[in-house]
């Protein structure tokens, strides 16, 4: 799918429509809230479940993030499921979500709640024994045994928002793409979003370039970058080989609070790939 997430050319998965707005069409890595005075940077993109590093690295990278789930729910997505280190290598965990495409994602219903004492099990099974398990124990366990989830979306939003604020320390804005009227189809209902959220640069992941057609946002004064995934280090990974493209929570585990060097910080000692091929504004 072409909004969606895929891990097609591993071991960098990609990211679909979400987006960040910058001055150049330029892959970059980006200093978050170093914006010159009035510019706003955005993401736009489609809830998912324990994502992966790069979604979280989208969200630092930006003013204000902005779930985009009041578009088709699409099976067999990350919306509803994601991959963890297993002992015999990549595991799905899934959440029962039905077939129905003709849904919006904000209107998935989670009727059966057994996948939540399914998936606990299975990471406290492949993760129970990493050396950081125990400092995210007492929140994971209350997420999947304490709470009936019944919203595909609020369960998406509440753990990304967690992660990302009391885990990360990511502190930009987050907003819900239903809180605005936007109209027309695909790309233009992108860019109406984009406009009246007031943003003037948005970041988009680069799986997006099928699709995104640049002139269409410098005809609307918007600035469009494209995030880099490249050169992530590699982190002491249970069950080799090392594998990128699983959840955040792999990286949480084997690393705690030190896990923003691996998405983000190493950055700051290694020259930026926009330092070469940003083109001129």
């Amino acid at each position: 799918m072409r909004d969606a997430v895929g891990w097609a050319n591993q071991p960098i998965p990609k990211l679909g429509l979400g987006s960040v707005l910058s001055v150049d069409c330029a892959e970059a890595h980006l200093t978050p809230h170093n914006s010159a005075r009035g510019a706003r940077r955005i993401a736009i993109l489609q809830s998912n479940y324990i994502p992966w590093k790069g979604y979280f690295d989208i969200i630092h990278d930006v003013d204000l993030f902005i779930f985009y789930d009041d578009v088709q729910f699409t099976k067999s997505d990350w919306r509803n499921r994601n991959r963890i280190k297993a002992t015999n290598g990549p595991e799905w965990l899934t959440i029962p979500a039905g077939e129905d495409c003709s849904r919006l994602i904000c209107e998935v219903e989670l009727k059966d709640t057994s996948w939540q004492a399914k998936h606990w099990r299975t990471l406290q099974q492949n993760y129970g024994k990493c050396p950081h398990f125990s400092l995210y124990k007492s929140y994971f366990e209350d997420v999947y045994l304490g709470r009936r989830w019944t919203k595909l979306s609020e369960l998406n939003h509440s753990l990304i928002r967690h992660i990302s604020r009391e885990f990360l320390g990511i502190r930009t804005e987050f907003a819900d793409s239903r809180s605005w009227r936007v109209s027309g189809q695909k790309l233009d209902r992108l860019l109406d979003l984009v406009k009246q959220s007031g943003a003037t640069h948005y970041l988009s992941g680069p799986a997006a370039k099928d699709y995104i057609e640049p002139d269409r946002f410098a005809q609307a004064g918007i600035a469009l970058e494209w995030k880099s995934y490249a050169g992530y280090p590699e982190y002491l990974q249970r069950y080799p080989p090392f594998e990128h493209g699983v959840s955040i929570l792999d990286l949480l585990f084997n690393t705690g609070p030190d896990a923003p060097a691996y998405i983000w910080g190493w950055r700051q000692d290694a020259p930026s790939p926009a330092d070469s091929t940003r083109l001129a504004g």
